[in-house]
């Protein structure tokens, strides 16, 4: 397991100061200036699991309120809303400065019995094909400020392979699908439930980029202010993110200063595991949030 796995391990690892409250570490994700979206959504879901029993999350609803300090901790608050005969659900909030900074309702349920379906993969070549986050980033870091390329290159736990990669400094506009294959080899014998906050912090990578797309914009350009508004996501299969995964992407709509986007996670057998959407604000960066 690399340094970059463990420490985000230990960030999904949340210290239990009360019955249902908890606390979580707000910096190492991967993000320096704010908590990275998919980090708080996912402590916030581990918050929940730890009281739940023998239940999986099947979805998740979270509204992103205020920015994320990295510098303290992020106190997590459980309301045990409903333990019902199939179905728990559970609301948490995320606290900083005595303010909260996302609100999460999370709904968990019993392994039922049903009718199988789902949309099948899109064809894709194998993760190998495409050059890694590693070698995508080497090839621009004299582009970035000396006391940023540390930041831009540093090792990270996701290990990422675009399929759908556009130059971040000189974006050319076009088609809002946006695919990415994404793992983390150190999943390998997690537990259930942690392949589930695993692939929640993933989720939140990419996804509100390909809103950009179409536009000729990334968030290495300058011209945009740009920020998660909300995160869904179902869970559909059983997950093992030590295992490549494709992240399907596409941006049906943009206006007003947001755009819409959503999300199919598939395993590399064409298995859909997962759902997500997001709305991310979209507007001219001289524009403060």
């Amino acid at each position: 397991m690399t340094e970059a796995e463990r420490v985000l391990l230990d960030l999904l690892n949340l210290e239990r100061l009360e019955v249902d409250l908890f606390r979580g570490t707000g910096s190492g994700g991967e993000t320096p200036t704010r908590i990275f979206g998919g980090q708080v959504v996912s402590q916030a879901l581990a918050a929940a699991y730890r009281t739940v029993d023998d239940r999986l999350c099947h979805s998740l609803h979270a509204y992103f309120i205020r920015p994320g300090d990295p510098t303290i901790p992020v106190i997590y608050q459980v309301d045990r809303a409903r333990d019902g005969g199939s179905f728990t659900t559970r609301r948490v909030v995320a606290i900083q400065h005595g303010k909260q900074i996302l609100n999460v309702s999370a709904s968990f349920h019993i392994q039922d019995e049903g009718w199988d379906h789902h949309h099948e993969m899109p064809q894709m070549e194998a993760p190998e094909s495409y050059p890694s986050r590693t070698e995508l980033r080497a090839k621009y870091v004299d582009l970035v400020p000396k006391h940023l390329r540390g930041e831009l290159t540093r090792e990270r736990p996701i290990e990422v392979r675009e399929a759908s990669h556009l130059d971040p400094f000189t974006p050319e506009k076009t088609d809002d699908r946006n695919q990415v294959w994404f793992r983390m080899p150190g999943a390998a014998g997690a537990d259930a439930a942690t392949q589930q906050l695993l692939l929640t912090y993933a989720s939140d990578m990419y996804l509100m980029g390909s809103g950009m797309r179409p536009h000729g914009l990334s968030w290495f350009t300058g011209e945009v202010n740009a920020a998660s508004l909300d995160h869904a996501m179902w869970f559909h299969a059983p997950i093992h993110f030590e295992n490549w995964h494709l992240y399907s992407m596409e941006s049906p709509w943009s206006g007003r200063g947001r755009n819409f986007n959503r999300g199919s996670i598939y395993a590399q057998d064409g298995t859909l595991v997962a759902s997500v959407t997001q709305e991310g604000l979209m507007r001219k960066a001289q524009k403060k949030l």
